[in-house]
């Protein structure tokens, strides 16, 4: 059975070739046939306890969870090349450039995307990250030796690249920094749990979950009473300056996903649901003027609970019959 890991893999191979091959995104070209994900052995895991830093060579294709030093050398004209980071939902990722030979003026680009961008779409939305779009693009031709050290928003960020001269390449090393209070987060795992807490602050935070999942939320807190809202043309939490929604769809980009319930009111309890989403949402909008707080638990929704609904506290949705 594939490993969490793999699967966010092929997921972004499938997005990935799905695109046109413009400057922002990206064309793969026989990318099965180097895996582009990293299992730990247990050899490199002792290495790692003891201090010592990882190396190895970048793919065209590639997905990187751990720190190191990585070099990318072409071997002949590479075009459409990306690497994607990702860390813990606690963590931020630091990418350093150690060495850059390019051709700028041939055509060569070296950029670094904070979030990540797949078949147009971006995480976080354009509506969730503190930065405009443009200024989320850091292009190495461009700012040259003025940053050569770009931290992400975030728990994920990418590199994408296109070197025509063989022998030419970069060399990169990745870090990473604790985020005391995480907003936008993709899930590594299609488990899990976690608390997002927005202290006092006006902005938007998304936890993605990149799988059909069933998510269970034991605890809001958000100022107001209680009460739980199934988002309607007519309903919803419009005109409340703090709530949690749900999102479910088939993109990585949450605000062009299709909203599923809104939770307005703090509440002490239970509340799950069953989502067949390819990629689910959860999504907190704060004004500021409240510390808000949200704990939930996550899993992969399997077959056979995909066939029981009756056992749903509210309903489900993205099933192949609806």
């Amino acid at each position: 059975m594939p490993s969490a890991f793999q699967f966010q893999c092929h997921f972004v191979l499938i997005f990935l070739a799905a695109s046109k091959g413009e400057t922002r995104y990206l064309e793969v070209r026989d990318a099965s046939e180097d895996e582009p994900f990293l299992l730990l052995s247990e050899d490199l895991k002792r290495e790692l306890s003891a201090g010592q830093i990882y190396r190895r060579s970048l793919r065209c294709i590639d997905m990187l969870s751990i720190e190191g030093q990585f070099t990318f050398t072409a071997d002949q004209p590479q075009l459409h090349c990306a690497t994607f980071f990702i860390g813990e939902p606690e963590e931020l990722i630091t990418i350093d450039y150690d060495f850059v030979n390019i051709d700028c003026q041939g055509g060569d680009f070296l950029k670094v995307f904070d979030g990540w961008i797949l078949k147009g779409e971006k995480f976080p939305s354009s509506l969730d990250h503190p930065l405009p779009t443009s200024q989320r693009y850091i292009d190495f031709c461009e700012s040259g030796n003025i940053q050569r050290s770009i931290r992400s928003s975030q728990n994920v960020a990418m590199i994408f690249f296109r070197i025509h001269q063989p022998g030419n390449g970069f060399t990169i090393t990745v870090k990473k920094n604790t985020n005391l209070f995480p907003c936008n987060v993709i899930s590594q795992t299609p488990s899990g749990s976690f608390t997002m807490v927005i202290p006092h602050q006006h902005r938007n935070c998304s936890f993605s979950i990149i799988y059909p999942v069933v998510i269970k939320i034991s605890d809001l807190i958000l100022g107001h009473l209680n009460g739980l809202f199934l988002k309607k043309p007519s309903a919803g939490c419009a005109g409340v300056g703090d709530f949690v929604e749900l999102l479910g769809g088939t993109g990585l980009d949450p605000s062009k996903m299709f909203p599923l319930a809104d939770l307005c009111h703090s509440f002490h309890g239970s509340a799950q649901m069953k989502i067949g989403c390819d990629n689910t949402v959860l999504r907190m909008v704060s004004s500021g003027k409240h510390i808000n707080r949200v704990t939930f638990e996550y899993h992969q929704l399997d077959l056979q609970e995909a066939e029981n609904r009756k056992e749903n506290s509210i309903e489900e949705f993205c099933f192949p019959s609806i």
